[in-house]
């Protein structure tokens, strides 16, 4: 049988399994990383212990048998690459071996431009599931919704594939279409058909319903800070002193880089913690702080969330909760509270793996509990329910109101009731009462 004391090669590989790291570089949350370079090999405490060497013994023995006698030829390369990606995967859902390809997409992401669907995925159960379509998007479009679980890919099922094995499955020419299968939370199924194109993406933008400000964030990325500091600047243009708050819509955001996430808080916040990271190593450790400036010099501020907000967006809505800089409103988020660290192998692509745990201000780790909202609204359809409602001015020959110094032109109509958005409304209308409550009491 095969085993480390009769191969050269084998013992190279078990060194380089044990050898040390050395951070480099950026966290990046969204699938939280952090870059991270080898540095001198070093024998850790570990190396000298006989056990370790027995696993690793057991380990070659496995690799040598599949080796010579599946019923098919498996090239070695196959072999490692599918050894350690289950070693990863099986710690926990956010922990995987990124072969070439995908380390080179994962990098072109944070720059803001990739191929594929649009959507942001993890595994559970079994099947993939969406974290969130990212907007303007093949699945965006389609409609695909944050939880929905994808079953089957191209007429495969998903269920016993690895979370790589349905990327690599859904990957394609772009232009090129691709056919799946979702079941929703009511256990509906729909099938879909998207056709796959060069994501590019739009992190930042914005828009006004009446003296209200709306900036909407897609994903954190380069892009972002720079991104939020255009539309508040051009949002404090157009509406100058009248400006009566902002709303941050981060649904659907499921993260990116932590600077960026660290960026956008400290944009809003005096002083104080953002956030802070703890692992088992001390130079896994990190704590963030904002300094003094606001872009809104204290304007009310409220923060969009749902359950497709993950990771980076959490930090941002974590922190300006913490801080009572913001009100947070819509549904529980996501609840990704882990820190990866992306590791390149030379040669070999790179290794995701989690390292630490991240904490808001407080102190309080929302891994798998997510951020609470301080008002709860449900995600629903507004409709008026007052059309053709009957008014003492629709009645035939009614007495016209000629007090003096009153109008008979009725009210000018709030711009958020045609809103379909029904959580938008709720902030809007959130921001309006602070405004008029602010009015009467001066």
């Amino acid at each position: 049988m095969f085993s480390p004391s009769s191969s050269p090669r084998f013992l190279r590989f078990t060194r380089y399994a044990i050898r040390g790291f050395a951070v480099f570089g950026v966290v990046v949350f969204g699938l939280m990383t952090v870059f991270i370079l080898p540095s001198t090999p070093s024998i850790s405490q570990s190396s000298t212990n006989d056990e370790t060497y027995r696993q690793l013994s057991l380990f070659g023995d496995a690799f040598q048998l599949i080796r010579d006698d599946y019923v098919e030829e498996v090239d070695d390369k196959t072999l490692i690459s599918n050894a350690i990606n289950g070693m990863l995967s099986a710690l926990d859902p956010h922990s995987n071996y990124l072969p070439d390809d995908d380390f080179k997409k994962m990098q072109e992401r944070t720059r803001g431009e990739f191929g594929g669907l649009g959507i942001e995925i993890t595994m559970e159960d079994g099947y993939v599931k969406v974290v969130s379509p990212i907007d303007d998007t093949p699945a965006f479009n389609a409609g695909v919704q944050a939880g929905d679980l994808i079953v089957q890919i191209a007429g495969q099922d998903v269920l016993g594939m690895t979370l790589s094995e349905a990327v690599e499955l859904m990957r394609g020419p772009v232009g090129s279409d691709i056919d799946i299968t979702i079941r929703r939370k009511d256990d509906q199924f729909i099938d879909i058909t998207l056709t796959r194109d060069v994501i590019k993406m739009r992190s930042v933008r914005h828009e006004s319903y009446g003296k209200v400000g709306y900036v909407r964030i897609t994903t954190f990325s380069e892009q972002t800070t720079p991104g939020l500091e255009k539309a508040v600047a051009e949002l404090q243009a157009e509406h100058g002193n009248d400006l009566q708050g902002v709303i941050l819509d981060l649904r659907n955001n499921p993260g990116g880089l932590l600077r960026e996430a660290v960026s956008v808080s400290d944009a809003f916040l005096e002083k104080g913690e953002i956030v802070s990271t703890r692992g088992r190593q001390g130079n896994q450790n990190s704590r963030y702080f904002a300094k003094s400036g606001d872009l809104l010099d204290g304007l009310p501020l409220v923060i969009l969330i749902n359950s497709g907000s993950a990771s980076a967006s959490e930090i941002v809505a974590g922190a300006l909760k913490d801080h009572k800089r913001a009100v947070i409103m819509g549904t529980r988020s996501f609840g990704k509270g882990s820190v990866q660290s992306i590791i390149p192998m030379p040669g070999h692509g790179a290794i995701r793996i989690t390292t630490a745990r991240y904490y808001t201000p407080s102190g309080v780790s929302i891994q798998s509990t997510g951020i609470a909202p301080d008002i709860d609204v449900e995600l629903a359809v507004v409709e008026n329910l007052e059309a053709g409602a009957v008014r003492e001015e629709d009645l035939r020959g009614h007495l016209e109101n000629n007090a003096e110094g009153q109008s008979n032109t009725p009210a000018e109509e709030d711009e958020s009731v045609n809103l379909r958005d029904y959580q938008l409304a709720r902030a809007i209308d959130l921001i309006q009462g602070v405004q008029i409550f602010n009015t009467i009491n001066q």
